[in-house]
């Protein structure tokens, strides 16, 4: 599989046999960068918020998922939508939002979406197994850097990749990478990579996790 990022929490996954799924698209008038999305198979959205439910902007696409429960596309795409909160108040605050969990390949992925709310026992049992983990970062809207760090602790996946944080143009009021790039050692970090392609082949159980910083496509 391969997963390349679109920005801000949008990314691009494809399956081996060519299933693609498009995690939460963005308006970049609200962001303030471009988006361009391709042709895809699936578009998963989190929540109503126009940085990650932007379907105008994906033209074409044949299924998309919005809501928990379980999915499966062609016997091959298996998505389970997890509900949880946009903030730390149960969701008094900013509603509620859907974590996908997505298998393809044999590899575990985990979208994060907007979490805002903290890491607690009984989520993080809703979640595992994680290979791969996507998460916000930047704070305000969402867990800060810290906390996601708390969360990469509590899952334990092989590789994480970081999501919603400040890069050039942003218009939001969230924070950059950096602080939360500085919580894990230099060895173990890679920045600025196009396109990550994965099989099950590339996890070890006992493997470290790594922090993979994708370059915006």
């Amino acid at each position: 599989m391969k997963i390349k990022w679109l920005g801000h929490s949008s990314f691009l996954l494809t399956e081996s046999t060519g299933i693609t799924v498009l995690t939460d698209p963005f308006d970049p008038k609200m962001v303030g960068y471009g988006f361009t999305a391709p042709p895809v198979d699936i578009v998963t959205v989190s929540h109503g918020h126009a940085d990650h439910n932007y379907l105008e902007g994906v033209k074409s696409r044949k299924q998309v998922y919005d809501a928990p429960g379980k999915f499966e596309y062609e016997g091959r795409v298996h998505i389970t939508g997890v509900q949880c909160f946009h903030d730390d108040g149960e969701g008094k605050i900013r509603g509620e939002n859907i974590i996908y969990k997505i298998g393809m390949d044999g590899v575990n992925i985990c979208h994060m979406g907007d979490i805002g709310e903290p890491c607690s026992p009984e989520l993080v049992e809703r979640l595992l197994p994680v290979d791969v983990l996507m998460i916000p970062v930047g704070g305000n809207y969402t867990v800060d850097a810290e906390l996601a760090k708390e969360y990469v602790d509590r899952l334990m996946p092989q590789i994480v990749i970081p999501m919603h944080y400040k890069r050039k143009h942003c218009e939001l009021d969230i924070d950059k990478v950096d602080p939360f790039v500085r919580m894990f050692d230099d060895e173990y970090v890679e920045d600025d990579v196009a396109e990550l392609e994965l099989d099950r082949q590339d996890f070890d159980e006992n493997g470290e996790t790594r922090l993979v910083v994708l370059k915006k496509n």
